[in-house]
């Protein structure tokens, strides 16, 4: 039936199509091979002295036929008896349904749905006994006999392969479904069954890695496996592709240029955007629209659909430790245990439908995803032939409309090398510009410390504090403004990325990620070569004097390096302790002097204020300036 529709009370209701899928299952095919099968029986009415042995002939023709319809019918019979048994919950559904099938079926009676539902599974039933009793009632040297003979054993097996297609079917129901369950529930499932199964697994498991049991293998299901691994593959990178597409169409037409002012007045201007505008309200919606439901869904649904075959491959290795384990007590002993049978036969019924099962399963899976990938190429070719029938007449009104295309894109090279020549000749002129250096100064006398960490861990893992640090657990650590520190992990030891691991190049411990921004090391030769002379010593020798600011310094003044700085940008020049310098500005751009403009040796750049100071002379405390 397509169709039933039952008047409940005052208004009609009709079944939904899930509910007859359900209790009718194939139906229409048993009725198309059935009709087939009754036509072939009346035919052979007609030859009365073969009739027998046509009518084995006829069994064994059909037997395969009927092996196939029925095992798909029986295997959702007991589905179909749980719906009937929600409708006797109605009174008033149930009531309407047993009318209508006693009006048509009057032999029904009382049972009503049931005894229809039924009926398929009786006749599959009775045909080997009907055989049977045709086989008891002929002579043994009939020539029928040896045909009845086969057939009567064709469709004994064409009933015990359809119990044994509905066991399988119903020991993978019970693994298919896949439970969300929270860690809650899951401890409140663990018993001592459980605990004492999953112990056996695993020391089963253990012994087949350490090769003392050999490994059962199977190559017909690990070659089905492998395939449908890399169909799961493929869904799972579409779904990812799919989803980023989607979220990369989502920003872009959130993207509106034609809506900014230009402050470009009429042209291909104006004609930009009025395309535009009739693009991003009409065509592209509609092709998000279109791509979701015609390729997002069907991938989501299809990526669904593999999670119960998963399952079942889970559950087979399960299933399978359970079945090695058995086997062996088998060949020591002899005998197995009811629930060690049930356990050796659950395997096999799983196998055994996998091994069915999956090619088709594979088949199918590819076949619609190809169908998701061809549709998607589809909605693009669609996409693209309406924005070219929206911009024909645009086009026509542009003012390069008539050069030949490979004369077009040779003039948009051209034009983009031009915009990217002005814009590289722009950069050059702003880096001339020395901007206000960001980067805190070095502390004073944090050169050979940080020399260390550099040469230890190299200029990518240094960072500098940007502003004090007080630690205020056991591990952390108390730093001040400007100490140069070098990166050992980007997370600590429970995955939170916004407290690092860091050394100082004496303690080690966490510190907070966002006080710490990458220190730049900007190497030049003849600062390499300065480094190497004898002047970090010397400063070390006699006290040091205390620094003047060089805010009260007035310009283009000779003053001293007190103390060691190491340049990090382009925008600084490094220093070394005692090395004379000329104070150009004693500020830096916005007017901060913290910094100040300067030049040593021929080269300019911005050093710290705090690290100069005027020579007094004669220098105090015999302090001189370094040869």
């Amino acid at each position: 039936p397509d169709r039933v529709v039952l008047q409940v009370g005052n208004r009609p209701r009709e079944l939904p199509q899930g509910d007859l899928d359900v209790l009718f299952s194939n139906i229409d095919d048993i009725v198309k091979v059935n009709s087939r099968f009754l036509h072939g029986l009346q035919e052979t009415a007609s030859r009365e002295e073969d009739q027998v042995q046509l009518i084995g002939n006829l069994f064994l023709e059909f037997q395969e036929e009927l092996e196939q319809v029925y095992k798909v019918y029986c295997a959702s019979y007991d589905q179909a008896l749980l719906l009937v048994d929600t409708y006797r919950k109605e009174p008033e559904l149930q009531r309407e349904i047993q009318g209508i099938i006693e009006a048509v079926v009057p032999q029904a009676g009382s049972s009503g749905l049931s005894f229809l539902l039924v009926i398929p599974l009786q006749r599959i039933t009775k045909y080997p006994l009907l055989l049977q009793k045709i086989l008891e009632n002929t002579l043994p040297d009939a020539s029928a006999y040896p045909v009845l003979q086969r057939a009567t054993h064709a469709l004994q097996d064409v009933n015990a392969n359809i119990n044994e297609y509905k066991r399988r079917k119903e020991v993978a129901s019970k693994y298919t479904r896949v439970e969300q369950l929270t860690l809650r529930e899951r401890l409140a499932r663990i018993n001592t069954h459980t605990l004492s199964k999953k112990t056996t697994r695993l020391s089963q498991l253990l012994k087949q890695e350490a090769g003392l049991v050999p490994r059962t293998e199977d190559k017909e299901f690990d070659d089905l496996e492998e395939r449908f691994h890399w169909v799961s593959l493929c869904v799972k990178e579409t779904k990812n592709n799919v989803a980023a597409y989607l979220d990369n169409l989502e920003a872009f037409l959130h993207f509106r240029p034609q809506e900014c002012d230009l402050d470009v007045g009429g042209g291909p201007v104006v004609q930009y955007c009025s395309l535009t505008r009739d693009l991003q309200l009409q065509a592209f919606p509609e092709f998000k629209r279109r791509l979701e439901g015609l390729v997002w869904q069907p991938l989501c649904s299809l990526a669904k659909t593999l999670a119960g075959p998963q399952n079942l491959i889970k559950k087979r290795l399960d299933k399978l430790l359970d079945f090695e384990r058995v086997e062996e007590k088998l060949l020591e002993v002899g005998s197995v245990s009811y629930e060690e049978e049930v356990a050796r036969h659950t395997y096999q019924a799983l196998n055994s439908m996998l091994v069915a099962e999956l090619p088709q399963f594979n088949q199918l899976a590819v076949q619609w995803l190809r169908q998701i990938l061809c549709t998607f190429v589809a909605l693009q070719r669609d996409l693209a032939k309406q924005v070219l029938q929206r911009a024909e007449g645009s086009l026509a009104q542009l003012p390069h409309h008539h050069i030949p295309e490979l004369a077009f894109r040779k003039l948009v090279e051209d034009a983009l090398g031009q915009t990217s020549h002005q814009l590289h000749s722009f950069q050059k002129n702003f880096e001339k510009v020395l901007p206000p250096p960001t980067i805190q100064p070095l502390l004073p006398g944090a050169e050979r410390q940080v020399q260390a960490l550099l040469s230890r861990y190299g200029p990518g893992k240094l960072y500098q504090v940007t502003s004090n640090i007080s630690g205020a657990g056991t591990l952390d650590l108390t730093l001040p403004r400007g100490q140069v520190v070098a990166l050992l992990q980007n997370k600590d030891t429970k995955g939170n990325s916004s407290r690092w691991l860091v050394d100082t190049g004496g303690h080690r411990g966490y510190v907070p990620a966002g006080k710490l921004e990458l220190y730049r090391v900007v190497y030049r030769d003849k600062e390499l070569r300065g480094q190497a002379g004898p002047h970090e010593d010397s400063r070390h020798l006699t006290p040091e004097p205390t620094p003047v600011p060089v805010s009260s310094v007035p310009t283009m003044t000779q003053v001293v390096a007190v103390y060691p700085f190491l340049a990090r940008s382009s925008h600084e020049v490094s220093l070394q302790a005692g090395q004379p310098v000329t104070v150009l500005e004693a500020q830096d751009k916005k007017g901060n002097p913290e910094w100040s403009l300067v030049e040593v040796d021929g080269q300019r750049g911005y050093v710290p204020s705090s690290f100069l100071a005027r020579a007094p002379r004669p220098a105090p405390w015999g302090w001189s300036l370094p040869s």
